[in-house]
């Protein structure tokens, strides 16, 4: 493998050179080496060069030799002079208002002291609460894996905190996270509950997969405990393996508890490690939200025995109470919001009567009555298309596995394919209707939809963990102890961001954007080594004064050379 120069000619005579990695392999014929190119740097004139000594460092490193950056080396730096007439060098850049506002929430939201007093009970010598800062703040700021963010993005960043975090730190604070999660969970929940005054009385639950790029899923570890990635359908809608990942929110989205299950779990088979988990934390009064994936007869019992009071979707068409009682109560509906319409139906007498809230939204009545014109108009195109209608056609088998079309299609005793009117005229009942079901008596109906509604805040949640913000996917961890505890990494910078952006009363990445700009630089003289920081403005000191956060000092910190931190 070597580093090849290739170029080419334009039409005006210039000549551009390129840069490729390539590596000869011999051809299958002819026997002769022929080389195969497996990667473009791109022109010489704009080549990424610092990109170059990355690569050649971690190379480097495996083999054990050092790497001497002579171009680096004999550049003359910028040179000022101080009041006392020293020459001042003017080293490097980093990034200073991000990581200090995350410090700052860190050490406000309990974590930092949760950390600490778990590893002073332990013994424990390593200083494993700034290794999981570290990993922490890098999924707010530059999600890498875990040896990007040491090797990479700790440079990139004002955190003479964590100078001396190494690698096998933040494997092995990772493990630390695993052993105590629970412990830290619990102490960091109530200790914000306390802190921003938060009224547990609506706790949002669901779940979401998180995928991994294999090809065979886990088998039965040592102890009997089945593997945690698990061949499972995940929400993407692919058959992958994969780990089931549950959180549990407060109505502002601010993180209780997270749990993760093998692949194969489903949606109602972890209400009973909720319902023992949050049983435990005695939260009182707290009215459990979740959607029909979650509401079956055994959800309910178990949900009744850990949070008291719950308020689930119910499924329209599959559940015959509903369908016959619940949906076709007459009475008028009552106007909640612009959008939302909702009337109470109580089916049973006694204990054994349930309460429902029929819900009605008016605009989204007409989207779907419209998009059900329009799939039933290309249906009637599909089948005039085609004389022979026989369910046996390709044409017809594709349309029968369609998840679009299937369900205004059925198929005649002639073995033949038509559109299913009577399905069509069904599907008119469901229109812009949602069916909740609940046992707590003092709710409102009106707060009972409008809490239903709220349940978009955990997607939101999850939307950041997975894809905007935190991404934590894809992961490349394969022991389960580093899975779990690499979500609730993710988790606590959840939490850190909701509380950024409720404070803040803004996004995640504006807030991010202009902390970005706050800088510290590195500064050299004969003697000295400090760190001054940037001009502030105005909109980073409005952050810094929502966050009640007081600005750093505009030196930073000032050493001898030679003994700097």
């Amino acid at each position: 493998m070597y580093l090849r120069k290739s170029s080419r000619k334009n039409n005006d005579g210039s000549i551009v050179t390129y840069y490729q990695l390539a590596h000869n392999e011999r051809h299958p014929v002819t026997r002769k080496p022929v080389s195969k190119i497996l990667h473009t740097f791109g022109r010489a004139d704009k080549i990424d060069r610092e990109a170059l000594v990355r690569l050649c460092r971690s190379i480097a490193r495996v083999c054990e030799v050092d790497v001497i950056d002579r171009h680096a080396d004999c550049r003359q730096p910028t040179l000022f002079k101080d009041q006392c007439g020293e020459e001042i060098q003017f080293i490097k850049t980093t990034e200073l208002g991000t990581i200090m506002i995350i410090d700052e929430l860190w050490q406000r939201l309990g974590i930092k002291e949760s950390l600490k007093a778990l590893i002073k009970d332990k013994g424990t010598q390593s200083d494993y609460e700034r290794a999981l800062f570290l990993l922490t703040a890098n999924r707010l700021c530059e999600p890498l894996s875990k040896l990007g963010t040491w090797s990479n993005w700790k440079e990139k960043v004002y955190l003479p905190s964590c100078a001396q975090v190494s690698l096998h730190h933040l494997y092995e604070a990772m493990d630390f996270l695993f052993d105590h999660a629970a412990q830290v969970e619990k102490s960091v929940f109530f200790h914000t509950a306390n802190l921003l005054n938060l009224e547990v009385d609506l706790i949002f639950y669901d779940t979401t997969t998180a995928s991994f790029a294999i090809d065979y899923e886990d088998v039965e570890e040592e102890d009997g405990e089945p593997g945690l990635r698990k061949f499972g359908h995940s929400k993407e809608g692919v058959w992958t393996p994969q780990v089931v990942v549950a959180l549990a929110v407060t109505r502002e989205g601010l993180p209780v508890r997270c749990w993760v299950f093998p692949g194969n779990t489903s949606d109602a088979k972890t209400i009973e490690h909720v319902r023992a988990d949050l049983r435990g934390w005695k939260l009182g009064r707290a009215l459990f939200v979740a959607d029909s994936g979650m509401n079956s007869q055994e959800n309910r019992r178990e949900l009744s025995r850990a949070c008291g009071k719950y308020l689930l979707a119910s499924r329209m068409a599959s559940v015959s109470q509903v369908k016959k009682e619940v949906l076709s109560k007459r009475g008028r509906y009552t106007a909640i919001k612009d959008n939302l319409m909702a009337k109470e139906v109580i089916v049973g007498d006694g204990e054994r009567r349930t309460r429902y809230v029929l819900c009605y939204n008016p605009k989204e009545a007409k989207r779907q009555k419209l998009h059900r014109q329009e799939l039933i108009k290309q249906l009637e195109e599909a089948l005039s298309c085609h004389k022979n209608h026989q369910v046996t056609c390709q044409w017809a088998i594709d349309l029968l596995a369609s998840r679009r079309y299937k369900r205004y299609l059925t198929i005649t005793k002639g073995r033949k394919l038509r559109i299913d009117r009577q399905a069509v005229r069904d599907s008119r009942r469901y229109d812009g209707k949602w069916v909740i079901e609940t046992n707590d008596d003092t709710i409102s109906f009106e707060d009972a939809a409008c809490g239903y509604k709220g349940l978009m805040v955990i997607e939101r949640c999850f939307r950041s963990l997975k894809k905007t913000q935190i991404k934590m996917t894809p992961m490349y961890h394969w022991a389960p102890r580093r899975i779990e505890a690499h979500i609730r990494i993710c988790v606590l910078a959840l939490l850190i961001q909701r509380v950024a952006e409720m404070e803040c009363r803004d996004s995640w990445f504006n807030i991010r954007k202009e902390l970005g700009k706050l800088q510290a630089t590195e500064c050299r003289t004969k003697n000295h080594v400090f760190f001054k920081r940037n001009e502030v403005s105005e909109r980073t000191k409005e952050i810094f004064k929502s966050l009640k956060t007081p600005l750093p000092k505009s030196l930073l910190r000032v050493s001898d050379v030679g003994i700097q931190a």
